[in-house]
């Protein structure tokens, strides 16, 4: 079971809707969305729910197979991205990695990523 499976649902929900709205370009395809919800949980019905909610509280929108993020900042690198040194498996692409990168958000911590996932997750790459 990964970390991400232990954490509850509602949590779960928060902090991929708090990355989503922190994205760092206003459009995206909706694939692109979807790999960074997966950062937060795989599970395919969660990831509609996530969406859904998401269009429900104003976030984002879907159209043609876009996303609009309608509110929202961005994370600073400075400020919002911590690195540790420790033994981590990447969360998006599942390296092993000596320094792990985790996002600072406002529902909590997400990570550890590489120090280039942590940019694709981000939308700099």
């Amino acid at each position: 079971m990964t970390e991400s499976d232990r954490t509850p649902r509602k949590e779960r929900v928060e902090l991929a809707l708090d990355l989503l709205a922190n994205l760092e370009h206003e459009q995206l395809p909706l694939p692109a969305a979807v790999d960074r919800i997966e950062t937060v949980t795989t599970d395919p019905a969660l990831v509609r729910r996530i969406l859904d909610e998401a269009e429900l509280r104003g976030i984002l929108e879907r159209e043609d197979g876009r996303i609009r993020v309608r509110r929202g900042g961005y994370v600073s690198f400075e400020r919002d991205v911590v690195s540790r040194e420790g033994d981590f498996d990447c969360r998006r692409c599942g390296a092993s990695l000596s320094t792990g990168h985790f996002v600072r958000l406002d529902a909590g911590e997400l990570g550890p990523f590489g120090s280039s996932c942590v940019r694709k997750v981000l939308g700099r790459e």
